[in-house]
């Protein structure tokens, strides 16, 4: 789990076709001190798992669906990535809950530059729509973000300064590609109110008549007793 704050500006140093999948090697000092085998690092907002470590990078595998269900299919040697460890329980979340499962990909439509901070516009899938609100949380390329606006095919984000700075997104241009991911707290709650939560009828019980015989018993009482009273 993380929370969308960026720790750390890293760089694609490598990139290697392995046919179905990719192995990217990732330069990012602070992200990959004390980095083991098996770790997440969150990547432009995808969770990879490290598979090597080493001198101020880690190696993690994109497999292809990975690639085909992100933007990360878009990367270069040289590109630069925003990088995040998962957070710890007991700390600060600063942004909000953030799985680094990608939801859809969007295209950056136009940006508005301001004195100090810039308003972007961003393509809003047809399936993702209905989770964004404004002044909700959404997640572009692994940045924690509050949503300015929405209309019905776009919203928009306003970035600040350190925003800018620290984050791929200072970078982004009219047509680049970037990951999305919704807040997952709107997908459970969506998920269960589909769900029918009328309690099923319960089953119909069949009580036999007091005078059905029971197994190990004499006709008409308890086993061993002598049969009931019948009427004359």
């Amino acid at each position: 789990m993380f929370t969308g704050i960026v720790e750390e500006l890293g760089e694609v140093v490598a990139l290697t076709d392995l046919g179905d999948s990719v192995r990217l090697r990732l330069r990012g000092p602070l992200v990959t001190d004390g980095a083991r085998h098996g770790d997440s690092v969150a990547v432009n907002g995808v969770c990879l798992t490290v598979v090597e470590t080493g001198e101020g990078t880690v190696t993690a595998d994109v497999m292809r669906e990975t690639l085909d269900r992100s933007a990360l299919g878009a990367l270069v040697a040289g590109s630069p990535v925003n990088l995040e460890r998962p957070t710890v329980l007991g700390g600060r979340l600063g942004g909000h809950l953030v799985q680094g499962h990608v939801d859809g990909v969007a295209t950056v439509l136009q940006r508005a530059p301001s004195e100090h901070w810039d308003v972007v516009t961003i393509s809003l899938p047809d399936s993702l729509a209905r989770y964004v609100v404004e002044k909700g949380s959404i997640t572009v390329d692994g940045v924690s973000l509050t949503v300015a606006s929405v209309g019905d095919d776009r919203f928009t984000v306003s970035l600040v300064p350190t925003t800018l700075e620290l984050t791929t997104l200072g970078r982004k241009g009219p047509g680049d590609p970037v990951n999305l991911e919704v807040d997952v707290i709107a997908k459970y709650v969506e998920r269960l109110m589909a769900l029918d939560h009328v309690p099923d009828a319960a089953p119909e019980v069949t009580v036999p008549s007091s005078g059905a015989a029971r197994a190990g018993s004499q006709p008409g009482g308890a086993a061993g007793s002598p049969p009931d009273e019948v009427p004359a």
